[in-house]
């Protein structure tokens, strides 16, 4: 493979253009090795000790994410395998989440791999303060370590993405669509592996009874809003419809959507256009669905009411805070939305052991993860259906002699 990289239209947020040049040649690294395990030590504390730390909520779920305990919690399931890096893994992560790169990173290092990292063209706040924090780490106090962690900034026909992917080992694509469809245009190595995070969508389940039973109604309004409006709805968890089940769902949903209307009300700035856009969608909607019923507390929380569940009504969704709403009996009428492009469900109120029957009965071909409210967008190293560090590390057998 060349290393000969075209650089001219590079700039570096982390590293230089002889650190991206070394990053496609060291030696790959174990999983979870311990020079990597204290490197994501370090970087918690340094982040969790910026004045800015709580300014942004994603910095500071990031930090606590990749923390001591929780990244050798992770290790646990892997430990008993012999597994080492590929070598470079390339990360093209999407423009609309700030800190996707993040773990996307820490994925792609914790699994022994060199990581280039194309930035993002929009600078986010958080995504500068992260960048800062990891070039003070890696030149003072992890230097072992720069050449595996390179982030850069270059134009969307760049030379350079051309030169890296001929170079990679790894390459992980972070959507949309057409993004996948134009990376994939440029050739990989024979045994490089890809990985692609299409475009996804995610919707919420709440059984009626139990939300009016619960005790914290408050806090899992919360979490709602946390699940849907932190990443203003576009980040492929962000639920888009909500589905209600049981027998008291108008008692429930009187109860339910005023308060995440106060939360979003008093702690989301919502523009004078995502309004507009809104309530187009629901026209749009109600065009595609003779039933729909528009169903708004206001512009905050913006809701659509439809006999039945279908892919293209959530593809309608514009973000900020809009929801398809479905009232049905019984977790079928998740079937028409169940495709490939269902990602996450949150759920209120739905035993595993339920939702683990749908599933075995039904085999939907999407659905790849089920959780609380509130935890959509947690980061886990099993993602939209793929072991992050078994998929970006190769396994190596040694058997012994006295077993031949």
């Amino acid at each position: 493979m060349s290393t000969v990289l075209p650089l001219d239209d590079v700039s570096f947020a982390v590293g230089d253009a002889a650190g991206l040049k070394l990053c496609c040649t060291v030696p790959a690294l174990p999983v979870f090795s311990e020079e990597v395990l204290a490197f994501f030590e370090d970087l918690s504390r340094a982040l969790q000790a910026l004045p800015e730390h709580r300014t942004f909520p994603d910095l500071a779920a990031f930090a606590f994410w990749c923390r001591g305990a929780s990244v050798s919690a992770m290790f646990r399931s892997y430990k008993n395998d012999f597994l080492f890096g590929r070598g470079m893994a390339f990360h093209i992560p999407p423009g609309n989440v700030p800190l996707n790169f993040a773990y996307s990173l820490a994925a792609g290092l914790l699994a022994g791999n060199s990581n280039a990292v194309k930035l993002p063209s929009g600078r986010f706040p958080q995504a500068e303060l992260l960048c800062r924090v990891l070039s003070e780490l890696l030149t003072a106090v992890h230097p072992k370590l720069r050449p595996y962690v390179v982030c850069f900034r270059c134009g969307h026909n760049s030379p350079a993405l051309i030169a890296l992917s001929n170079n990679c080992a790894v390459r992980i694509i972070w959507g949309g669509d057409e993004t996948i469809a134009k990376i994939r245009l440029l050739p990989l190595p024979p045994r490089a592996v890809e990985l692609t995070f299409a475009d996804r969508y995610s919707l919420c389940v709440i059984r009626s009874e139990a939300w009016l039973s619960a005790s914290d109604k408050e806090m899992l309004a919360v979490r709602f809003f946390q699940d849907a409006y932190w990443s203003d709805q576009l980040a492929c968890t962000a639920p888009r419809a909500v589905l209600w089940l049981g027998g008291r769902t108008q008692e429930a949903r009187l109860d339910f959507w005023p308060r995440v209307s106060s939360i979003a009300r008093s702690g989301y700035p919502m523009s004078d256009i995502m309004a507009v856009r809104k309530r187009e969608a629901a026209l749009m909607l109600a065009a595609e669905c003779r039933d729909a019923r528009l169903r708004s507390e206001g512009n905050f929380a913006v809701r659509v009411e439809v006999p039945s569940l279908m892919p293209h009504y959530l593809e309608l969704c514009p973000g900020s805070g809009f929801f398809v709403e479905c009232c049905a009996a019984s977790l079928e009428a998740l079937l028409p939305i169940a495709n490939e492009k269902c990602q996450t469900i949150t759920v209120c109120g739905v035993e595993k052991k339920e939702m683990e029957a749908f599933m075995t009965a039904h085999a939907p071909r999407g659905i790849d993860r089920v959780v609380p409210l509130g935890r959509s967008m947690e980061f886990a190293l099993r993602w939209d259906g793929y072991d992050l560090i078994r998929s970006m590390s190769r396994s190596v057998e040694i058997i012994p002699e006295d077993e031949v």
